[in-house]
């Protein structure tokens, strides 16, 4: 076969994958990816609710539970994330993340059956490792399925699967642990998601890559690890808007692994009752939040391309007051019923963060954009906030008794002022960012 029937192969074969995926085949896949999304952050996210159980149990240390909702899971979750992107760049984005989802779900089944800090972390590490191949190929896929004009709305619908998980989390955590324990928890929540990585391996199909570009590929050359770290660094924006992010990371996953101990060891909260509560912010307040994130970037984006970053930026900062609020006031009632307005508006940076990143590239770098960003979330937000919290917890401890995680709570919600900062500097660059990205794309070499 001469290399113009190859091409001429290619290209057929690349027609009849985009006539499979047309017309409302794209908000099909789009609720299947959020679907897996949840059972994402539902394994993630129950450790959380549980902690209090497993310390007395295994006679842990917040300091090594720290480690273990934070580095354990970050360090493998954040580094494996950008090799595996690498191969979905190039391999079917749909069959890795099956792949993942069954990895990641047996390994939160197996922790249930942990006898020690050794062991809960092995089995923690293991979730990390399924997990880096969720977010990274959805990402890629979700950006061949939608235009930029509706990226951010898209991903931010599939940012749901955040505040479902975690309230799914809290949920099921919460009563399960009360009733039946820890062990059985994370047994239950673990084995279902086993069930959905088989019908996503069958039945989630690929969109050619570039389809919402109009641009699609039928055979083109991956570009080099390298060439995509040197085009993401040349973007001033978006060096801003990662250290954002994880800052903004930072003090979401601490308060998301803290916060429950906090109620259950401050405010003497019954893990029931505490989950149900939590879930109600996260599902109700941090989904409508993860939503008129993106919804709203994209609509006042269209004229100005900075609200992709204003927004997240302006959410930070008027969250703080009534973070402080509710974390010094002795009601615990009232006090997560203040939470609920962060809980809302300190979801707004997740659609147009993942938004921002993917319209940054080309279509061959999507995935590895992806990762890297969540690299940098990651190691930053999950790796270090959960840790830093219990260590700072620890330290406190002496001073302050119980009372000690309140205030290494309080010392880590100010980094959102921090995070909001590198936000409206991203601001200044992004319309030039984005004017080179599309230039970029439209060259041969670069597509």
């Amino acid at each position: 076969m001469t290399a113009q029937d190859t091409t001429a192969s290619a290209t057929a074969e690349t027609a009849e994958a985009a006539a499979a995926v047309s017309g409302n085949y794209k908000w099909y896949a789009l609720g299947v990816l959020m679907l897996v999304y949840i059972f994402n952050f539902v394994d993630r996210q129950i450790l959380a609710i549980l902690q209090e159980s497993i310390k007395n149990d295994l006679d842990l240390s917040d300091s090594q539970l720290g480690l273990i909702g934070g580095f354990a899971f970050a360090l493998f979750y954040a580094t494996l994330g950008i090799p595996i992107a690498r191969l979905a760049d190039r391999y079917s984005r749909a069959k890795i993340i099956a792949l993942a989802l069954a990895t990641w779900s047996a390994m939160t089944a197996l922790c249930g059956m942990a006898n020690s800090f050794a062991t809960l972390a092995l089995a923690r590490i293991g979730v990390g490792v399924g997990e880096a191949g969720c977010s990274p190929p959805a990402h890629s896929l979700i950006s061949d399925f939608f235009e930029q004009e509706r990226r951010a709305t898209a991903l931010s619908i599939y940012a749901l699967g955040i505040p479902i998980g975690v309230m799914f989390g809290y949920l099921a955590g919460g009563w399960i642990n009360e009733f039946f324990g820890w062990r059985i928890a994370f047994m239950v929540v673990g084995l279902p998601g086993v069930l959905l990585a088989v019908f996503v391996y069958f039945f989630l199909r690929e969109p050619p890559r570039g389809m919402s570009e109009k641009q699609i590929e039928a055979t083109a050359e991956q570009p080099a690890m390298m060439d995509v770290f040197h085009v993401l660094w040349s973007r001033r924006s978006f060096r801003h808007m990662s250290i954002a992010a994880g800052l903004h990371a930072f003090v979401g996953y601490g308060a998301g692994q803290w916060l429950p101990s906090y109620f259950q060891r401050v405010h003497e909260m019954p893990s029931g009752e505490l989950g149900t509560w939590l879930a109600l912010l996260a599902g109700i307040m941090g989904g409508l939040g993860t939503f008129l994130g993106g919804y709203l970037t994209d609509k006042y984006g269209v004229d100005d391309k900075r609200w992709y970053m204003w927004i997240p930026g302006l959410s930070l900062v008027a969250l703080t007051p009534f973070v402080v609020t509710a974390m010094l006031i002795d009601m615990p009632r009232v006090a997560l019923l203040i939470y609920a307005i962060p809980a809302m508006i300190g979801s707004f940076y997740l659609g147009p963060t993942f938004s921002m990143t993917q319209s940054l590239v080309s279509v061959r770098m999507r995935a590895v954009a992806a990762a890297v960003l969540l690299f940098i979330l990651n190691l930053i937000g999950l790796g270090a906030g959960p840790a830093l919290v219990g260590f700072m917890s620890d330290l406190l401890e002496p001073t302050f008794g119980i009372q000690a995680l309140r205030y290494a709570l309080l010392i880590a919600f100010m980094a959102n002022l921090w995070s909001a900062l590198h936000y409206f500097i991203a601001a200044k660059y992004i319309r030039e960012d984005l004017i080179a990205a599309q230039a970029s794309s439209s060259t041969p070499n670069n597509s």
